[in-house]
């Protein structure tokens, strides 16, 4: 997955597809074509058809009722290390979801909300004493234009909190989670870790490092869901049947997901 500009590029593009917005619209886009034509019974039965497929499907795909559980079986899959005080790690690894960037509204780059939990948790390990070293990894998530990088919002972030700069070592050149494992590899080489990200993103975190030859202990953050999947049903109120859009984000996240897992394995990164 060494990507070259075109090719990462391409690998964003192809990322919309598996979003399940995008099949929505899609369907939606097959009837509005098909309306354009002459009518016919048979057409008039196509469009009906897509319509209702593509209502049907967003509603479910923005129910709480379906991505809660989604989100959760992946949330559940690591739960947060058992740790004893004298416990000590190489370093404490926080990988990057995202920044945003300063424009005529937004004063100053941030990380995103989830970089900035992310860190958040790395911090608050690193301030716990688990290791001496906190790694901060992302790089520019640009694909046309050069752009700032997560590892140094981040990294300002961390110092904000605390941190001192002498502690803290930056990888700004990993644009996914498999060149997090190889930039951390050439900052640290194969060590003990602590890995921390959002908890639905290290079911696919953990196996990339590990194949590296981490020795991984991973520290979920970031949760999404209150409860594990077979405790869900027990929470459920009346606006849970209601559909509503931060569902649909988690049942995108949660695609996402499974997808990248499915990708890394035919691509044999896990």
């Amino acid at each position: 997955m060494e990507l070259t500009p075109f090719f990462f590029g391409l690998y964003k593009f192809v990322k919309y597809g598996l979003y399940p917005l995008t099949w929505v619209v899609l369907l939606l886009s097959a009837a509005a074509v098909l309306a354009l034509f002459p009518f016919s019974p048979k057409r008039l039965r196509w469009v009906r058809q897509l319509v209702m497929s593509s209502l049907l499907l967003l509603v479910m795909l923005s129910s709480p009722l379906v991505a809660t559980p989604l989100i959760g079986s992946l949330e559940s899959w690591y739960h947060p290390p058992q740790l004893k005080p004298s416990d000590r790690f190489e370093a404490i690894v926080v990988l990057g979801a995202g920044i945003e960037e300063k424009g005529s509204l937004r004063p100053t780059t941030e990380p995103s909300s989830y970089s900035r939990n992310r860190t958040t948790c790395g911090v608050d390990l690193y301030q716990q004493g688990y290791a001496p070293t906190l790694v901060l990894t992302g790089g520019n998530f640009r694909v046309f234009r050069t752009g700032p990088t997560e590892a140094v919002e981040m990294k300002r972030w961390a110092v904000r909190l605390g941190v001192p700069e002498s502690a803290i070592m930056i990888d700004t050149e990993a644009r996914n989670t498999y060149e997090n494992a190889t930039g951390t590899k050439r900052l640290l080489g194969p060590a003990p870790i602590l890995l921390v990200s959002s908890a639905s993103h290290l079911p696919r975190a953990v196996p990339v490092f590990t194949k590296q030859g981490f020795r991984v202990t991973p520290a979920p953050c970031d949760y999404v869901s209150q409860n594990l999947p077979r405790e869900s049903w027990d929470h459920i109120d009346m606006f849970d049947i209601l559909p509503n859009e931060n569902a649909l984000q988690d049942t995108r996240d949660a695609v996402a997901e499974v997808a990248g897992m499915v990708i890394y394995w035919l691509a044999g990164k896990l």
